[in-house]
């Protein structure tokens, strides 16, 4: 008689104050002396107690804490006195960082009884934890950590763990969310849904945090959309209930004979195509690579006896789940490394938060169709000046506050004084995504700062970037040099100039994009208008009002266009040993042949005066005020014949030939003589100049993948074809015959 009122106890119970109280609020006021206790009272004190006395073991998502139960809670949830069970506390600070597709994990564990009869059981659950049945053993991480191989044995029972949840019936499941796909076979829908609800649940939530710590990193907003987008066709294979996310500390080595190994953790099982779970498992579980052949036919073989059409397509389809494992894994992988600097910041905590990351990257490069990833030196860079924000300008390193070395080159102006300049850097790793924008050198961050009327741009050039193209002036004396000079040029301001941990140097310059900083700044990427053209010419011609003298003393003398011919040749010799094989597979001469080339071609001497030199049209930003243009990025400046920078301008932007005749009409309108001479016989031969310039560095791009990200070398290698043949056609070469006829179709 006894055991049976025992075991009417054994439901799911939820107290009425756990439905009413959220998790973290002040305890409730104790029984008073005299009254009956209810068992909502029992209840709450041993979930106190658990979490005061229990032993306790922390995931990522809850605590857990085992203990006995006393005589009072043992009568309450149907077991025997002295019995452990598992108190699991939600995580209040855990990041929203999984794909949840049920939120009530005792739902799943009751369906998934009947088929695996010694999983957990949920006792009670209210707000924020459960009580579940304790699981006898130890976790498999701790007898055999991650990256150590499994033996056979091991690895069966795993497999045939995840092929017996494919017994567990449909309609035991609580309901699918509505953006489940209709038809239980979809393996291409489900993986869609799977793409959608990270970004939904994992990317979105915690974008306004770590929003610009992804840019930075390179990892745009669209990813996981783009990644939905590019899911292919694929086999159908019938759903089953998945557990999605068997790894070692949540398979539980019993101390049993009879039933070796247990799976818990069951809070992010899900409903779809068996071949996810196989992924998620092979990544997860840190198997050596040895080892995937032997787990991958082990799940084969014990799938085909209980569903034989989940292996449908395996060989084939595999790949694409464990693309999506790893695409996904980058946002938490990177969140919770940040994190983990808020908790705990050394040089050495910060290493390996730079490892992790840096491994969570390489990993989804390729399923993200991600370029130019950051090494080891820009993801620290990035983690610190993100944990510097969060902390209001402490980075914490050393216990000292956040500092800056100011360059003394640059002296700060009056309305951007030394106070300025800290406040700018605290909040740089706080900027949301839409105000960080990557280009092929430098990362750029638009922020406010307190106490001044305008927003800055901190200008930072990133490590381990090879530019081919040399830069010959600094970009602060350039700038400072216009401001000074007085001139009718838009440019703007260069205000601090200094250097921060670690190691990492900085420009603080006006930013001169939209008034409403939200919106992202206009180029002219189609070409200019004709007052767009006219406002660019004048500016042109204004540089020639700035003493160039005091940037290169040295400059100005005769021979610019040999000099020019002299580093093309230069730049050409310098390449990389396979770009300079596939120039010549292309046609493409040498930097000895070259030199023997370019050397037939001169132009005539003008004067010199400050240039830009890279007037692509991502440099030129339109204004709100007049619709002109401000002309940005002034690194690659130099001293030179204005007409170089007016054509390489053409060569870089698409140009109508009504705008092209407008512009050369005014500027040799505007301008004295002395700067336009022979122009009419000289610009062709920069034009061709630029083009055989195009031809070597593009390839170059192609070969290396080296700032494939930028927009304007996208384009530019996007029409590598035309390039190429219009170079030989300016070098006086054809195609070669030779040249393998596939080859070109292949680069690009």
């Amino acid at each position: 008689m006894r055991k049976r009122r025992r075991h009417a106890y054994r439901q799911l119970w939820t107290p009425s104050y756990l439905t009413e109280r959220p998790v973290g609020a002040p305890p409730l006021p104790r029984p008073v002396r005299g009254v009956p206790t209810t068992p909502d009272d029992r209840l709450r004190d041993f979930v106190e107690h658990a979490t005061r006395c229990g032993a306790v073991s922390s995931g990522h998502h809850n605590q857990n804490f085992v203990l006995e139960l006393r005589e009072a809670e043992a009568r309450l949830l149907g077991r025997e006195p002295g019995t452990s069970v598992t108190v699991r506390v939600r995580r209040a600070e855990a990041l929203p960082v999984v794909i949840r597709t049920w939120e009530n994990e005792d739902e799943i564990l009751g369906a998934v009884k009947g088929v695996l009869p010694h999983v957990p059981q949920c006792l009670a659950k209210g707000p924020g934890f459960a009580v579940h049945s304790y699981v006898e053993g130890v976790p498999l991480s701790s007898v055999c950590g991650n990256g150590k191989p499994l033996d056979t044995l091991i690895i069966r029972a795993l497999t045939g763990l995840l092929a017996q949840m494919a017994q567990v019936r449909r309609s035991s499941l609580p309901p699918l969310p509505a953006c489940w796909p209709r038809n239980d076979t979809d393996s291409q829908g489900f993986l869609r849904t799977l793409a959608d609800l990270a970004d939904r649940q994992i990317r979105r939530p915690n974008w306004t945090v770590f929003g610009g710590l992804f840019a930075a990193l390179g990892i745009p907003e669209d990813a996981l959309v783009r990644l939905a987008g590019r899911t292919p066709v694929m086999a159908r294979r019938p759903y089953s209930l998945l557990h999605a996310d068997l790894h070692r500390d949540n398979v539980i080595v019993s101390y049993g004979g009879s039933l070796p190994l247990i799976c818990v953790d069951w809070e992010l099982a899900t409903y779809g195509d068996p071949l996810h779970d196989l992924a998620t498992h092979l990544v997860r579980m840190r198997y050596p690579e040895h080892q995937w052949p032997e787990v991958i036919a082990a799940w084969e073989g014990a799938m085909r006896g209980i569903r034989p059409a989940a292996v449908n397509g395996l060989a084939k389809d595999l790949q694409h789940y464990l693309d999506f494992e790893r695409a996904q894994s980058v946002f938490p992988d990177v969140m919770r490394a940040a994190q983990s600097l808020e908790q705990a910041f050394s040089q050495k905590t910060l290493d390996e938060a730079t490892a992790e990351v840096d491994r969570a990257l390489q990993a989804a490069a390729g399923p993200l169709h991600l370029r130019n990833v950051p090494g080891p030196r820009e993801i620290e860079r990035a983690l610190f000046r993100w944990l510097t924000s969060r902390r209001g300008g402490h980075g914490g390193h050393g216990g000292q506050t956040f500092g800056w070395k100011p360059d003394p080159r640059l002296p700060l102006p009056e309305d951007f004084g030394e106070a300025a300049v800290p406040a700018a850097l605290s909040v740089e790793g706080a900027a949301p995504a839409r105000l960080v924008f990557k280009g092929t050198a430098h990362l750029n961050t638009v922020v406010r700062v307190p106490g001044v009327d305008y927003p800055v741009v901190v200008r930072r050039r990133l490590p381990d970037v090879t530019r081919r193209e040399p830069h010959f002036l600094s970009e602060h004396a350039v700038l400072r040099g216009i401001e000074e000079a007085r001139v009718a040029v838009h440019a703007p301001r260069a205000l601090a100039l200094g250097e921060t941990y670690p190691d990492d140097t900085f420009a603080i310059h006006t930013y001169v994009g939209p008034r409403d900083v939200d919106s992202p700044p206009d180029h002219p990427v189609n070409g200019l208008l004709p007052h767009e053209a006219d406002g660019l010419v004048d500016q042109l011609c204004a540089l020639t009002g700035v003493d160039y003298t005091h940037l290169d003393p040295t400059a100005g003398e005769p021979g610019f266009h040999r000099w020019l011919k002299d580093e093309l040749v230069r730049l050409v010799g310098a390449l990389p040993r396979e770009t300079q094989q596939l120039a010549r597979q292309l046609g493409l001469p040498d930097a000895v042949r070259l030199n023997q080339i370019l050397s037939r071609q001169e132009v005539s001497h003008r004067e010199p005066s400050l240039l830009h030199g890279d007037l692509n049209p991502w440099n030129l930003v339109r204004r709100d005020d007049s619709g002109g243009l401000t002309i940005i990025d002034w690194e690659m400046a130099l001293i030179g014949d204005p007409l170089y920078d007016l054509v390489r301008h053409m060569h870089l932007t698409p140009t109508r030939p009504e705008i092209r005749v407008r512009m050369f009409r005014r500027w040799e309108r505007v301008l004295p003589s002395a700067y336009t001479r022979d122009w009419r016989k000289d610009w062709q031969v920069y034009r061709r100049l630029e083009t055989v310039r195009s031809a070597y560095i593009d390839l170059d791009r192609i070969v290396t993948g080296a700032s494939l990200d930028a927009p304007n070398v996208r384009r530019a290698v996007a029409s590598y074809a035309v390039t190429l043949a219009v170079a030989n056609g300016a070098l006086g070469l054809p195609v070669r015959a030779t040249a393998n006829p596939y080859l070109l179709r292949a680069l690009i």
